[in-house]
């Protein structure tokens, strides 16, 4: 893969290395520097020209730095006359404002869309968006990859029985990443009525199929922000009788207080992804990080070969 070349922003570097490692590939040399007045300094230190480049940043927090350092990245490799740059975006921030839910408000994962491609991405590759739609909002080619088998697999090794095992839908809007996960590892299914009082504020009001007492409840979702809604979600399954409760997200935002919500919650355990770094003073003993790097490294291999990304997900293949 001669052509192949991988840079890493400063969002998340220890991924960007577990990459380039699964590839056997060394990873690309860039400095990135910020001037006293906090703008930002990139040099790509290597010949990008007629290459097949891959930038590995996600918009984690914080958002708008990790924003603008890709767009100068892509800017950078654009005029160093790379032949194709792929914006690679683990977690893809601002995805939550994907619609107009009220007058005078903006579209900003339309936005952000915009800005990537404008900067001169040819395609982009990210995991597991708040949204899938928002693929539509860009006019470039998006592959959007999913951890769920990721997270699967560490339930499998758990050894869980099907007959033990419900999972829980946290809301309304995970009902089909809940069925989907049912249907891999067994149990039953169950629904969290969840009621919203504005964007921080939300209310478990029940709990909607089952059985639920004496087994082990399983919720996923693709994020955990600031735990609010997990975490009630999680004491309405405890009052219903589980005997353990475990949530799996991809991407672990944990925003403000949320490592506090999650030790004090009724949770065995959270499993996320390392789609976001997690500081190790947040690293509670509750939490578990399993890897995407593998799944992202087999799909950025495919698409510099031209080859289908769908069939990463077929059986036997994650």
């Amino acid at each position: 893969m001669r052509e192949l070349k991988i840079f890493s922003g400063r969002a998340n570097p220890d991924l960007a290395a577990k990459i380039c490692k699964f590839l056997n590939l060394s990873l690309g040399r860039i400095s990135l520097v910020d001037f006293p007045d906090g703008e930002i300094s990139c040099k790509i230190d290597e010949d990008v020209r007629g290459r097949d480049v891959y930038l590995i940043q996600p918009t984690c927090p914080p958002v708008n730095t990790n924003l603008m350092e890709l767009l100068i990245m892509i800017d950078s490799c654009k005029r160093a006359s790379a032949a194709r740059i792929t914006a690679v975006m683990p977690y893809f921030g601002y995805a939550r404002q994907d619609r107009k839910d009220e007058g005078r408000v903006p579209i900003t994962a339309k936005l952000v869309a915009n800005l990537i491609t404008r900067a001169g991405a040819d395609r982009a590759l990210t995991m597991d968006m708040h949204a899938p739609q928002i693929q539509g909002f860009f006019d470039v080619p998006v592959d959007h990859l999913y951890a769920a088998p990721v997270l699967n697999r560490h339930f499998f090794e758990m050894g869980l029985r099907p007959q033990d095992i419900v999972v829980v839908s946290p809301d309304e809007g995970s009902i089909k990443r809940a069925i989907g996960h049912a249907k891999r590892l067994g149990g039953g299914l169950a629904i969290v009525d969840k009621r919203r009082s504005s964007a921080a504020d939300t209310k478990q009001e029940n709990l909607i199929g089952g059985p639920v007492a004496g087994r082990v409840a399983l919720m996923f979702d693709d994020m955990i922000s600031t735990a609010s809604s997990i975490c009630g979600a999680a004491r309405l399954v405890h009052e219903a009788g589980a005997r353990e409760i475990y949530v799996a997200a991809t991407h672990g935002v944990l925003a403000g207080t949320a490592v506090q919500r999650l030790g004090e919650a009724p949770l065995t355990g959270v499993v996320l992804t390392d789609t976001i770094p997690l500081a190790a003073d947040r690293l509670i003993p509750k939490i578990t990080i399993r890897t995407v790097a593998p799944l992202l490294g087999e799909a950025i291999k495919r698409i510099h070969h031209d080859e289908s990304i769908s069939a990463i997900f077929r059986d036997g293949n994650v």
